[in-house]
């Protein structure tokens, strides 16, 4: 039977011995703490040198791996000298080849366990592998090095491994004539906690490095963190599950006893799976990596991962952005700003990077009865601000949000306002982030032209022979599907946008799909909006200058989508007569809760937000609405999810009002009224 032994630097409470079986062989693994007391290690190697088949060095660390650069530690040195007979380990081998291993099997496992998050290494210089491993991830990495090591808090902590090895190569040539307990904490202050790096370590989506450190250092409250460590206790493991800890990553293989079942300690130190690979291959050296690897293989070793408390429920992430300067002020954080200049406000707001307002709950599929939750950002751009600047601006801040909503936890995220629009609508994001992104306008066209559709029939007072529609901004992404949708509706359509050639493009792709329609291309509307039923605008403007309202046709419905909206409040209160709604906006499912003022009422949401929700209610993740073209189909889809998951259209509303029965009945009053001045015949709705 072989044997090893691990003198550790750490708590004789963890100490351990007993038989495990690896590729066949027995062997005896024996723990030995001395509290921190170096000089008890070194009387220890030397009282096991010939005793033994390999002797491990826990929290002892002779030379320290940095980069490409070696910092040798003298008295560790000196320490690990004192055996003559037997080879001594600390187990750097591993963590530059089983370490890296187990967080690239981690990641097949969990693809979104380390992407884009916030990681904490407890310290960059005893486990640079581990670190380099993890950046490859697009991860945000602090290192708490100066903290664990020296006690220093006011040292900033290094971000990147450049910095890593900045710090290392100032500190570790000065500590390296210190003793050695100045630069290990358990040595220095033996077990218990240690409350000096609590904030990086809220800080942290994912707690990376030696159990040891976590023990000392971490918060008593880690809800949602996920750690990954070497060798974990089952009594610490259950103590993670009770802090909230959601996912445990051990970087080592479980070990079993000579019968298959467990040992009692299951996962041991990194330095001890050396000395186990060293007697069992009867070395009289710290292997080669070659050789790691090839006992890795053979033994199958890597890691385990454990869900130890429920993942978050399935997320949605979605961007807004204020309309105007004022709504800045709404949130809490930036009341002041109402005292300042507006314009200043705004290009100031405007270089802000992604905000996270709110959690968005209550949220529940009628067809599953399970609830969604999302998670509400905001950028600080203004139309104004986005639309006098080039797209990359905008997307630097929403590929920015994505990589914040994925670390989150979101799998998906909804482009709210201008952010839907800007550039080439959302498909530059989509190719810069894994999680999945949506404009959100196919339910904005679907829930805008059913809100038309209620609006004509309610002005109408029943089901019309015949209705024109004009379209302007037609040839946008919601524009053009909700031209082609209309043209199959009523067939008789009016196209209004700026460029000619892509009117006509629109013009004969309508013409084809819905032969017999009536279609009319214009780039201003002016000439046709008198004599238009229903007028939807889209556009991008900012003026609210797109429709003369004293043109208008009486009784006539326009549908708003544009946000800023297209038509302000002062020129429509010169047309009491036509009814002017918001698109149409929905009434999600369940009781929802989205944890800040939106501008809407309770429980309703813009059908781009709604759409982003009823992707994740239907475990949609991937990209959904994308670019300038929204496919027919996809609309078509969003009728049927909101049937299936139980959304409602909300009522129609007018500049924030709800529209009644008693409004529509005197806008109709109304209308008549100025139809007889015009010399117009009044209407004869045909009741069906």
């Amino acid at each position: 039977m072989k044997r090893v032994v691990s003198i550790s630097l750490g708590s004789s409470a963890r100490d351990y011995r007993f038989t495990t079986t690896i590729l066949g062989q027995h062997i005896e693994i024996q723990r030995i703490g001395t509290n921190g007391d170096i000089a008890r290690a070194g009387e220890l190697i030397h009282e096991y040198d010939g005793a033994v088949d390999a002797i491990s060095l826990g929290g002892l660390t002779p030379v320290f791996r940095v980069g490409a650069a070696r910092y040798p530690h003298q008295e560790a040195i000196h320490i690990a000298s004192k055996a003559h007979h037997t080879p001594v380990v600390d187990g750097g081998v591993l963590k530059n080849t089983l370490e890296r291993w187990a967080v690239a099997q981690a990641a097949r496992k969990s693809p979104d366990i380390f992407r884009y998050k916030k990681i904490l290494l407890t310290s960059g210089i005893e486990r640079y592998q581990l670190a380099a491993a993890l950046a490859q991830h697009n991860a945000k990495l602090r290192f708490a090095d100066p903290i664990i090591h020296s006690g220093l808090r006011f040292l900033p902590p290094p971000r990147s491994l450049a910095q890593l090895e900045l710090y290392a190569a100032t500190t570790l040539p000065i500590t390296a004539l210190l003793p050695y307990r100045l630069l290990h904490p358990v040595a220095r202050g033996q077990e218990g906690h240690d409350p000096r790096a609590e904030g990086l370590f809220m800080w942290a989506d994912v707690i990376a490095g030696d159990f040891a450190f976590i023990r000392r250092f971490a918060p008593e409250s880690l809800a949602g963190k996920t750690i990954v460590t070497d060798d974990p206790s089952p009594e610490e493991i259950d103590d993670l599950r009770r802090r909230g800890v959601t996912t445990l990553v051990t970087m080592h293989p479980p070990l079993v006893s000579a019968d298959g079942s467990p040992c009692p300690r299951p996962f041991v130190s990194t330095d001890m799976l050396e000395a186990i690979i060293v007697a069992i291959q009867e070395t009289s050296h710290q292997p080669g990596e070659a050789e790691a690897l090839d006992f890795i293989a053979a033994a199958n070793w890597g890691p385990t991962v454990q869900d130890l408390n429920p993942r978050p429920k399935p997320k949605f992430a979605f961007v807004i952005h204020p309309l105007r300067t004022s709504m800045i002020a709404k949130d809490p954080h930036f009341r002041w700003t109402r005292y300042m200049p507006q314009r200043l406000v705004e290009l100031v707001a405007a270089q802000f990077p992604p905000i996270y307002l709110s959690k968005i709950r209550g949220i529940r599929s009628a067809s599953t009865g399970e609830e969604t939750e999302g998670i509400l950002l905001t950028l600080g751009a203004t139309p104004r601000e986005m639309m006098r600047r080039p797209p990359a601006f905008t997307y630097r801040r929403l590929i920015k949000a994505a990589h914040m909503a994925e670390r989150m936890g979101a799998r998906l995220m909804g482009l709210g306002a201008f952010t839907s629009v800007v550039g080439d609508a959302g498909l530059t994001v989509a190719q810069k982030v894994e999680i999945g992104i949506t404009s959100g306008n196919s339910l904005t066209v679907a829930a805008t032209l059913e809100a038309a559709k209620q609006a004509v029939l309610l002005m109408k007072g029943g089901r019309p022979e015949h209705v024109r529609a004009v379209v302007i901004g037609a040839t946008g992404s919601i524009g053009a599907v909700c031209a082609r949708l209309l043209a199959q509706a009523v067939r008789d359509v009016v196209l209004i946008a700026p460029r000619a050639e892509r009117l006509l493009a629109l013009k004969q792709q309508i013409e084809h799909e819905t032969p017999g329609a009536r279609v009319i291309a214009a780039t201003h509307p002016d000439a046709y909006i008198g004599d238009a039923d229903l007028i939807i605008t889209t556009t991008s403007a900012l003026t609210g200058k797109v429709i003369n309202v004293d043109k208008l046709k009486p009784g006539a419905v326009v549908c708003d989508v544009a946000r800023p909206p297209d038509v302000k409040k002062a020129d429509a209160a010169r047309r009491p007569d036509v009814l002017i709604i918001e698109s149409g906006e929905i009434m999600l499912p369940g009781a929802p809760d989205f944890g800040f003022d939106i501008d809407m009422p309770p429980g309703t949401a813009y059908a781009c937000l709604s759409e982003t929700a009823l992707l994740a209610m239907d475990g949609k993740y991937g990209d959904y609405t994308l670019g300038r073209n929204i496919e027919m189909d996809r609309v078509k889809e969003m009728y049927r999810l909101w049937q299936k998951h139980g959304l409602k259209l909300a009522g129609l509303r007018s500049f924030g009002v709800y529209v009644t029965d008693e409004m529509i009945a005197e806008k109709r009053r109304l209308a008549d009224e100025r139809r007889k001045k015009l010399g117009l015949p009044t209407e004869h709705p045909v009741v069906g």
